[in-house]
Formats: C-alpha cells, sequence, structure tokens
C-alpha cells in the first residue's frame, strides 16, 4: 500500500492545481521544481563551508557547489561524494538539491561536490554525460586544493543523476584514469527504452507519470537510435564487471523500480559487490521530500551512513 503520507502529498498537488510536468515548457518546468522545495524539503542544515566553484568542460564551465561537514577541520582531507542532481536531464539544478547534498556532507562526513551540469532541450545527449565525466574528473586533479581525497571519491545522484552516476563509473573504468571508490545509485534511470514492467504498473497516479517520463526522454534524446547507447542506458551495457560497490535504491511505486532493481541484479551478476534496498511505499523522487514523508528521512540516514562505512570507515 502507498504510503498515506505519500498518498497526502499527491492529494495536495491535485488540491493546488499543480499542472503536470510535460504540460509545461522546461522553463516553467524547472521554475515549479524550483518553488517546490519551500514545501517539501526540510530546511537547510548548516554546514562547515560552502564554496561556489566552476570547471572547465568540453562545452564551456560548469558550475559546481563544495560542501563540507559541520566539524570538520579547515585542512582535512575529507572523502567526498560527486553528486549529480535529478530532474529528468532537462529540471533541476545546485539550489534544488541543495538540502539534500548538506543532508548527505554531514550524515556521512564526506565533502560533497554538485554538479550543475548541461540539460535538455537546450543541451541534448551526450552533452549531460560530457560535463558530469569533466567536472569529476576535474575534482579529482583538483583534490589537493579542494582538501578532498581523491582515492576516496564517490559518484552518485536521483533519478537522471543516478543514471549519470552510473555511466561515470563505467567510464571511470574504461579509461583507467578516474579511480571510483563507490556509487550512490538513487532510483537511478537505467534503461531509456521504457520496456520495464513498472512502468506500466507505476506508470499513472504517482506524480512521475509515463508522459512526463516521455517529456523528459523527448527534451534530452534526440534520436531514437540513443536509447541503445549505453551512455544512456547504462544497463545496456555488456560488460558491467570492476565496478566499484553500489548501493542502488528505488521506490515501489515508482516506474523506474523495476530497471533500478535490473541494474542491481546486473552490477551483483558482473562479480560487483551491490546492495538492494525499495523503499516500496514510496513515490520516485521521495528522498527530498523529509519536510512531509518520514521514509525520506530514513532514506537519507540510510545513504549517508553507506557513504560513511564505504569511505569514512
Amino acid at each position: 500500500m502507498l504510503h498515506p503520507q505519500a498518498q497526502a502529498f499527491i492529494d495536495l498537488l491535485a488540491q493546488r492545481g499543480v499542472p503536470p510536468t510535460h504540460t509545461l515548457t522546461p522553463a516553467e518546468a524547472r521554475k515549479f521544481y524550483r518553488e517546490r522545495r519551500a514545501l517539501t524539503q526540510p530546511d537547510p542544515a548548516e554546514v562547515a563551508q560552502v564554496r561556489e566553484l566552476q570547471a572547465d568542460g568540453p562545452h564551456g564551465p560548469i558550475p559546481l557547489r563544495l560542501y563540507r561537514p559541520l566539524g570538520s577541520a579547515a585542512s582535512a582531507l575529507l572523502p567526498v561524494l560527486v553528486y549529480y542532481h535529478g530532474g529528468g536531464w532537462t529540471i533541476g539544478d545546485l539550489d534544488t538539491h541543495d538540502t539534500l547534498c548538506r543532508e548527505f556532507c554531514n550524515g556521512s562526513g564526506c565533502a560533497v561536490v554538485a554538479v550543475d551540469y548541461r540539460m535538455g532541450p537546450e543541451h541534448r545527449f551526450p552533452a549531460a554525460v560530457d560535463d558530469v565525466l569533466a567536472a569529476t574528473r576535474w575534482v579529482r586533479r583538483e583534490a589537493a586544493a579542494l582538501g578532498v581525497d581523491a582515492q576516496r571519491l564517490a559518484v552518485g545522484g536521483d533519478s537522471a543523476g543516478g543514471n549519470l552516476a552510473a555511466v561515470v563509473a563505467i567510464a571511470a573504468r574504461d579509461a583507467g584514469d578516474l579511480p571510483v571508490a563507490y556509487q550512490l545509485l538513487i532510483y537511478p534511470a537505467t534503461d531509456m527504452r521504457r520496456i520495464h514492467p513498472s512502468h506500466t504498473t507505476n506508470g499513472q497516479g504517482y506524480v512521475l507519470t509515463s508522459d512526463t517520463i516521455g517529456y523528459f526522454h523527448d527534451h534530452y534524446i534526440a534520436d531514437a537510435a540513443q536509447d541503445f547507447d549505453w551512455r544512456a542506458s547504462p544497463l545496456l551495457r555488456e560488460d558491467l564487471a570492476g565496478l566499484p560497490p553500489a548501493l542502488v535504491l528505488t521506490a515501489g511505486y515508482d516506474p523506474l523500480r523495476d530497471e533500478g532493481l535490473d541494474y542491481a541484479r546486473a552490477l551483483t551478476a558482473a562479480g560487483n559487490r551491490a546492495s538492494y534496498v525499495c523503499f516500496e511505499r514510496q513515490i520516485h523522487g521521495f528522498i527530498t521530500m523529509g519536510r512531509l514523508l518520514d521514509e525520506a528521512n530514513t532514506a537519507v540516514a540510510l545513504c549517508a551512513a553507506e557513504l560513511r562505512r564505504a569511505l569514512v570507515g
């Protein structure tokens, strides 16, 4: 059964007449997503330091935001999570995921670097992939100046960001020049074909609908043949061996649930360490909704604890 708090949130959206994302222009959708923070997200936690940074990328500068956890010494060399926000490769930014990054930072004891990658429809696939790879390599190169440990670098993200984190982990393994210690994949999109059963069973009624998924897909993917490119659909990559340990987290009422489960299974079958947790009563996007959903705070704490275990010890 859907969690009563999740149902109350869905009912609230209906009562307020919030338009479905797929009925909006990208600019309107970005504005709605940004403004919804006040309704759903906890107040942003205090951290020891926040710095606005910029990495060089193949398509131009990439804005970044560095967080250091409360209680950390300025001179401490910290593990680091490079984080890519969700939003269907179309919406979202550093501010929509600011609270979540602060929570991960304080909860794990790691630094967090959030990446404001280019999005569709202005910048279509593979621009986002190019940006997150360039940004992550930049963090590794600048690790000493940033006060982070390049040998304890994790990648993570939610939804579209989970997709990008999985892709970075594969690309880093292939290139051999970017050691990734851990991957945090929160309800990741792993198969652009949208053929898993949960796309049908959960395709309507739970905020992220099949219509909105199609809207996001078509703003990001310019050619249907790109659905089969592993940089868009990491589940379709034949060789998934030799990847860093992973936590794959999904939600029971999410259209992306089954492709997240299948990716966790594929990682394990390839000989990797992968843990899978499904919050059976939750909807897509729930982890940022800690003001309304108790299980969001549980999920944040779980992710932070696993990051601490993997990177801090």
